[in-house]
């Protein structure tokens, strides 16, 4: 019952303040557990990706700053959110993430670790590749288009166009535990750019000159070009 609250919530939010709209929903997995990955521009997110893929079967973390919050807090417990602590190691809320997925649950989070104040990709944290390594189960990236704007466009009383992509699932290569830090980092810019490859390309950010990521569009366009 909360989570069709929610979703309620959430899609009546969005159908007044905006239009919105999903694409490439028939990627998504037909069941969990999977870890789903995106980039992260805005609060505005959280109502545009549980409208479209939220339910009881996923949770997320929430940085520990809004526990207290009379607005944002019901909404997390409604949800399910996993408190985590920003700028250190939770060892807690990863064991909990890992606890869900291991469960037979899906995960979501943003692997830059917060929200982009630049308006694109920032450098990653290792999280995700952690999590999806140590779980071994599949990502599912989204991109996220156009919540950067969202309020901005609300106070020139205009409704935003907020999109959200869901592309191929993917699964990470085994971890090198030779040499386990860079393993990681190789492993989190794999997911940073399959995450780029769905957005523009004033989304890319950090990661805008990354032969992956060139790998990645090249593959695109050869895919369009023949379709």
């Amino acid at each position: 019952m909360r989570h069709r609250l929610l979703h309620w919530f959430f899609s009546t939010l969005l159908r007044m303040l905006s239009h919105s709209r999903v694409e490439g929903l028939e990627n998504l997995p037909p069941g969990c557990p999977y870890l789903l990955v995106g980039n992260h521009l805005s609060v505005a997110d959280v109502p545009l990706v549980y409208k479209y893929l939220g339910g009881p079967h996923i949770i997320g973390w929430v940085a520990s700053k809004w526990r207290y919050h009379p607005f944002y807090l019901p909404i997390v417990l409604l949800a399910g959110g996993i408190f985590i602590r920003r700028g250190e190691v939770d060892r807690d809320a990863l064991q909990a993430a890992l606890d869900w997925l291991e469960a037979g649950n899906c995960f979501g989070m943003a692997p830059e670790g917060t929200r982009s104040r630049v308006g694109a990709l920032q450098r990653a944290k290792t999280g995700a590749a952690y999590l999806a390594s140590s779980a071994d189960v599949t990502l599912v990236p989204i991109g996220i288009i156009g919540t950067d704007w969202a309020f901005a466009s609300l106070l020139r009383f205009r409704r935003p166009e907020l999109i959200l992509r869901v592309g191929q699932p993917f699964k990470l290569q085994p971890i090198d535990e030779s040499d386990r830090l860079q393993a990681l980092r190789a492993s989190t810019d794999e997911i940073m750019c399959r995450i780029a490859s769905l957005l523009p390309q004033r989304y890319w950010g950090y990661y805008a000159d990354h032969p992956r990521l060139k790998e990645l569009t090249a593959a695109q366009n050869l895919a369009q070009a023949a379709s």
